[in-house]
């Protein structure tokens, strides 16, 4: 929450003195010429560390530091500033400190996530002279988990506090942070008045409980929305797979009186990656670079930028605000090594890594998830092992589910079926997730290991680690021996289990508009040229030595009717769409979400070939951008 529940008054037991001139920022300061009300206006009207600091050797050079106001001024400006240890450092020289300096500390450290601190200055102020305020449990509240907080909970009952509205809020805010969603909303349903503080804090609370239609009522019901109310919303919608009303949502505060800011931008980013709508993330750029609209280009945004353009396809517009980008993070590295990996560029992704070390900074284990995936999609094996050591042994960056991950799909692709399965075995203290044992069962049907993978499959049931594409992989190998029996045995399995296959979905992109479709599907008005244009394909794509993969479909059909079932796959039908929608020679883009299936990959090299088209298509795992009959994953993924 951004919203503002600390507002102490400074201390009282100072006489104020009418100062007969104004001080400006751009005042010199003079040695020895500080009265304690000038440096306390100077203080109050202070607004960059190089002024701050240079008002701090005025006071010292004054003498005047034990001042009360003056030192509560001073330690308040370093905090509101974000220098937190200079505002300790003074607080833990100042002798008897009273409440409002034990609150400012405090809230210092809260507000900079240094919550261990501020819960043991809270702790250290219950056995000092001074007694905790309101503004001093809202304070500690902002620190706090749900353990910690209820003890505050407790002491705020004991002292009568709870019912005031700031701390109540500050108490609502730590439960719903906490997940605890019964206590938050009995203390919102507690409340004389509900301020929209609170109400964002319940709709943050329900959307992080994936409860979006609770979330969403409430934001309903609120007639003046903030940003930080919208914010809450568009965030839970991006969070929880909803991407469309988020967009939407953002569209409607544009028409509001709130003002987008950063936390804005970041959620809207976010959920457009996820549709990957290239021309409303090119609309939200030019929101940013609009000067009118204050939105800085700061290493936040500029990540989310970079972020949505790879997942929407433009790899060339990540790049370029990767390239004007001022200041660059080791998460912006990240990033882009990230889109180069998931594009198929994975030697500029290692040439990345190296560069990012050149220039000093030091990897993370995201870091090192972007270079193995980039080994893993390109079949550097080797490079991928190298690599798997130097974080281990230079960075002392112990590897994680994700890292051993990548390498077991690295192996696995490159054939080395049995050595990624010694891997996964071999792991310490880590357990095996069902994406892991997805990929290992993916090589093994790849390269024709069926009794390892039905080994494999056996365990994973087992263990409870199955999850739709563990089902649907198994379906796959039995179906590909031919054994039927256990392929409707595997599906009344996964049918008992209560666990649905995820349908395939295929998006395009046109005229500013997202379109949808499944396999088979028919709800389209221009149903009947899409599937006159798949016919027409089909028939050349043959002519030039396409062969439907039939092994591919999981029913006891004839080769007719399999090969039929592969014409209509949701890929199939956006491609059709696109190329019947637009004009020769445009580049075609398809988002979907699962993994590609090889005879699509091998129509699609084919369909780029005889249309003269580009042919770009994200899948759940990677890019692949198809022209002249080739692909940039050159038949590896």
């Amino acid at each position: 929450m951004s919203h503002a529940l600390f507002t102490s008054p400074p201390p009282t037991n100072t006489t104020t003195t009418t100062i007969p001139f104004t001080f400006s920022p751009s005042t010199r300061l003079r040695p020895s010429s500080l009265l304690p009300e000038q440096a306390s206006l100077l203080l109050s009207q202070c607004t960059t560390a190089r002024r701050l600091l240079e008002i701090h050797a005025a006071i010292l050079r004054s003498e005047i530091l034990h001042h009360t106001l003056v030192n509560f001024r001073l330690q308040k400006s370093y905090a509101s500033l974000g220098y937190a240890d200079k505002c300790r450092i003074l607080f833990r020289r100042t002798p008897d400190p009273n409440v409002f300096f034990w609150t400012n500390a405090i809230h210092a450290h809260a507000i900079q996530d240094l919550c261990f601190i501020a819960r043991l200055l809270f702790t250290e102020m219950l056995s000092s002279d001074a007694t905790p305020n309101g503004y001093t449990l809202s304070a500690a509240l902002k620190a706090c988990r749900l353990s910690f907080g209820k003890v505050v909970h407790g002491y705020a009952i004991k002292q009568s506090l709870h019912t005031q509205p700031y701390v109540a809020t500050a108490l609502l805010d730590m439960y719903a942070r906490g997940g605890d969603v019964e206590a938050a909303r009995f203390l919102f349903d507690e409340m004389p008045e509900q301020p929209i503080v609170s109400t964002t804090a319940m709709i943050t609370c329900y959307a992080k409980q994936g409860d979006l239609a609770q979330a969403r009522q409430l934001f309903d019901e609120i007639s003046q929305r903030d940003s930080v109310c919208w914010n809450a919303m568009m965030d839970g919608y991006a969070q929880y797979r909803k991407p469309n009303e988020a967009v939407n949502l953002f569209r409607q505060m544009l028409k509001s009186d709130s003002r987008p800011n950063e936390v804005t931008i970041l959620s809207v980013l976010s959920a457009i990656a996820q549709i990957g709508c290239s021309s409303s993330g090119k609309w939200v750029h030019s929101f940013i670079k609009n000067k009118d609209n204050r939105i800085q280009l700061n290493t936040k945004v500029g990540n989310a930028l970079i972020d949505m353009y790879y997942k929407c396809g433009n790899l060339e517009d990540a790049c370029l605000v990767f390239d004007t980008m001022k200041e660059k993070d080791v998460v912006v590295w990240n990033t882009m090594i990230a889109g180069y990996a998931m594009h198929g560029q994975s030697q500029k992704a290692l040439e990345l890594f190296d560069m990012l070390r050149f220039r000093g900074l030091w990897p993370t284990d995201i870091t090192f998830i972007g270079v193995l995936n980039a080994c893993s999609h390109a079949g550097l094996v080797e490079q991928g092992y190298r690599f798997f050591r130097l974080m281990k042994v230079e960075y002392k960056i112990e590897p994680k589910v994700e890292h051993y991950g990548c390498m077991v799909d690295l192996l696995g692709r490159a054939g080395l079926v049995e050595e990624a399965y010694d891997l996964i075995l071999g792991m310490n203290g880590i357990e095996p997730d069902a994406i892991m044992w997805g990929s290992l069962l993916a090589s093994c049907r790849l390269y024709n290991k069926m009794s390892l993978a039905e080994k494999i499959a056996n365990h994973v049931v087992s263990k409870g680690y199955a999850n739709s594409g563990t089902y649907v992989l198994l379906s796959n190998i039995y179906a590909a021996l031919g054994n039927w029996e256990k392929v409707t045995s595997v599906r009344r399995l996964m049918k008992e289990s209560g666990v649905q296959k995820d349908p395939g979905c295929s998006a395009i992109e046109l005229g500013n508009k997202v379109f949808e479709f499944v396999v088979g599907d028919r709800s389209h008005p221009k149903s009947r040229k899409i599937y006159a244009m798949l016919d027409e394909l089909n028939a050349v794509i043959k002519a030039h030595g396409y062969v439907p993969d039939t092994d591919l479909v999981l029913h006891d059909l004839e080769e007719a009717e399999k090969e039929k079932a592969l014409e209509v796959h949701s890929e199939r039908l956006a491609v059709a769409f696109g190329l019947i929608s637009t004009k020769p020679g445009t580049e075609i883009k398809i988002m979907k979400n699962l993994r590609v299936c090889v005879d699509c990959h091998n129509a699609f090299k084919l369909i780029a070939k005889v249309t003269r088209r580009k042919i770009v298509v994200r899948d759940r795992s990677r890019f692949h951008h198809f022209s002249e009959g080739l692909c940039s994953c050159g038949d590896y993924w």
